[in-house]
């Protein structure tokens, strides 16, 4: 295990160097000036240049990044020109607000894939079967900016009973959340049902129904838990995907998150912050990753033989 966990935390740290460094070159390469921008126009050439020198804009790209390098592992990155403030905390400041958002999107898809799954599973190949399938597949196919905007129109603007935009109450919440979890209610749904009906054809499940066990002991208490294993894996990387892609959602529903404050910055060429966020989602991302790999092999006895 000790074997496993080291190679997994090595591929993950050559992941986030590579990212950073993919991050880094991407920015440099954008068209504009940051000096010109955050000076204005009225700027003189004086002024640009002593602006471009203390943002080490005036050094050789390869010396710009070993020095962004060294900032990155000291989290460094640099001050927001339009916030004032360290663009590592304007981006910590947004977090917990996308946090939030993609945490309660992950809730939302677990009740909902589980039950879609399971009612699939004991139903299967009737109707009700196939209605949850062709649901599964409309919700996948379905983008979701179109998604948020039928949901603020039916549940805010028509029924008003829910906020449209973040107020700081809970409710204002569900929404968002729906419009990120909707996509993948179904996805999960028709893996849950897969791994449940492969489950029920083991010879285990005959064994405990020869022992005299009821259908929802079995149903419940063993396929439903061996079910998780490749469910695990997904949840894992679905946290990611949350976190890493609901900057559509965040702005639709004008959520303080990094999604909403990553596009500010592209706007306004505040790159530090940029470079903060997109790192910080990277960082997130891959260590999710991780924990699902070491989940999995906790689950997954298997793996435990292979790697003693």
């Amino acid at each position: 295990m000790t074997a496993f966990l080291g190679r997994r935390l090595a591929q993950a740290l050559l992941q986030i160097w590579g990212a950073v460094t993919i991050v880094f070159i991407a920015l440099r390469v954008l068209p504009g000036d940051p000096a010109e921008l955050i000076l204005g126009s009225q700027a003189t050439p004086e002024q640009l240049k002593e602006l471009r020198a203390e943002l080490g804009l005036g050094e050789p790209l390869p010396a710009q990044y070993l020095h962004h390098l060294q900032d990155v592992v000291r989290l460094d990155f640099g001050q927001s020109w339009r916030q004032g403030v360290g663009a590592l905390d304007a981006c910590l400041e947004r977090l917990g607000s996308t946090l939030t958002l993609s945490a309660w999107a992950m809730v939302l898809t677990i009740v909902l894939g589980f039950l879609a799954g399971s009612f699939a599973a004991r139903h299967a190949n009737t109707v009700a079967d196939h209605l949850v399938s062709v649901s599964s597949l409309v919700g996948q196919a379905l983008p979701p900016f179109w998604i948020g905007i039928m949901l603020s129109l039916i549940f805010a603007r028509w029924l008003q009973i829910l906020p449209s935009t973040a107020d700081g109450t809970m409710a204002s919440l569900l929404l968002p959340a729906l419009t990120l979890a909707l996509p993948f209610v179904g996805w999960l749904g028709r893996l849950v049902r897969t791994g449940i009906l492969e489950e029920m054809n083991q010879d285990y499940v005959r064994t405990a129904r020869a022992k005299g066990l009821s259908g929802r002991v079995v149903f419940y208490v063993h396929v439903l838990r061996n079910t998780l294993v490749p469910v695990v894996t997904m949840l894992g990387l679905l946290m990611g995907y949350f976190i890493a892609n609901g900057v559509i959602v965040e702005v639709i529903f004008a959520w303080p998150g990094i999604g909403s404050l990553l596009v500010d910055s592209i706007t306004f060429r505040d790159y530090a912050v940029v470079e903060a966020i997109l790192t910080v989602i990277t960082v997130c991302y891959i260590t999710l990753n991780l924990l699902v790999d070491v989940l999995y092999a906790y689950l997954d006895p298997r793996i435990q033989l292979e790697n003693a």
